[in-house]
């Protein structure tokens, strides 16, 4: 998680119906590119935008790093949102240190960069020009089919660097998807997000998390995610179940409480862990159950257009990993 200092913060508010009830603080950071410590995740370096996310999702394991900054994870989580303004700047300037060597950033990792507030401040646009110019690889994890809107960036950066993007879609159950994600772009809109990366030829696959145990894992909700996926030409499905770590707990029992009351007993025992892991047995069971509807379902394969970029930056060419477990540690 990224903990650069901010400072000259200014705060906004915008009249309009998507931004009602929303505080934009408006901030200038030092450093945009930040260094994630651990072993573990399959980066080292990451770009957040924003703080905080106007999605509102309840089981969002990123909740807690609004406590850094003196705010909580509850309620100003969704309605007070930093915004880096001069991210852009400080990007260039930041790959174009000697320092600097060209690594893998990852983007998503902290808060959606493709929420509401984008629509407006549109940093990601630019983000992506810079990481173009300096041809360095990048990946994006988002909810927003306002991914869209870069399409044309994103093709133009693929010619040039390694680019590829994922979509989070825990469910396609309207029900579970209204409750758990009040402020998300509906899951299909986000399938049809997928779809239009993967023809564009920036490969796309989809975080089928986080599931949340007796609410959308169902054997009929999980087949039919991944069957969404395999249908809109994804490149995988990894599985994550629900992370309760200190600070997400907090939110989100008590709107299990409110929505889905009988099963407040089965999360307090299955959580019980201070770590706010499910056990392993149950996170292997999860994997081996979507891996089943995959290989049932045919399988993911690499659409042609994506292929077709990759030649074209000469790249060895293989099939897409199925495991499941690939990029777990994305949203761990």
């Amino acid at each position: 998680m990224d903990r650069e200092p901010l400072f000259e913060l200014r705060r906004t508010t915008f009249d309009t119906p998507e931004f009602r009830g929303i505080e934009f603080i408006e901030a200038e950071c030092k450093t945009i590119i930040n260094h994630v410590p651990g072993k573990f995740l399959p980066f080292n370096w990451t770009i957040n935008p924003y703080r905080g996310c106007s999605h509102g999702c309840h089981g969002c394991f990123a909740r807690v790093t609004h406590t850094y900054l003196d705010m909580n994870a509850t309620t100003d989580w969704a309605t007070k949102i930093v915004v880096k303004v001069n991210a852009p700047q400080v990007l260039r300037a930041q790959l174009a240190a000697k320092r600097w060597k060209g690594e893998h950033i990852a983007m998503g990792t902290s808060t959606d960069p493709y929420q509401r507030a984008e629509g407006r401040y549109q940093l990601m646009s630019q983000i992506i020009c810079a990481l173009k110019d300096y041809r360095n690889p990048f990946s994006i994890l988002t909810r927003g089919p306002l991914i869209l809107r870069d399409l044309d960036l994103l093709v133009e950066a693929a010619k040039v660097t390694e680019v590829s993007t994922a979509m989070s879609i825990p469910t396609l159950d309207e029900d579970a998807w209204k409750a758990s994600e009040p402020g998300t772009p509906h899951p299909r809109k986000r399938l049809e997000a997928v779809a239009a990366l993967n023809q564009a030829g920036i490969p796309c696959g989809v975080l089928i998390a986080p599931i949340l145990p007796g609410i959308t894992d169902a054997p009929e909700q999980l087949r039919a995610v991944v069957e969404g996926c395999i249908e809109a030409g994804a490149t995988h499905a990894s599985p994550i179940l629900l992370h309760l770590r200190p600070g997400v707990r907090e939110e989100y029992m008590p709107w299990l409480s409110e929505h889905y009351p009988d099963l407040v007993s089965r999360y307090e025992s299955m959580y019980a862990a201070r770590s706010g892991y499910a056990a392993k047995a149950d996170q292997r069971e999860l994997g081996d159950r979507v891996r089943d509807i995959v290989r049932e379902s045919g399988g993911f394969k690499p659409p042609p257009a994506a292929l077709a970029a990759r030649f074209r930056r000469g790249e060895n060419v293989r099939r897409p990993k199925e495991n499941p477990s690939e990029q777990l540690s994305l949203l761990g």
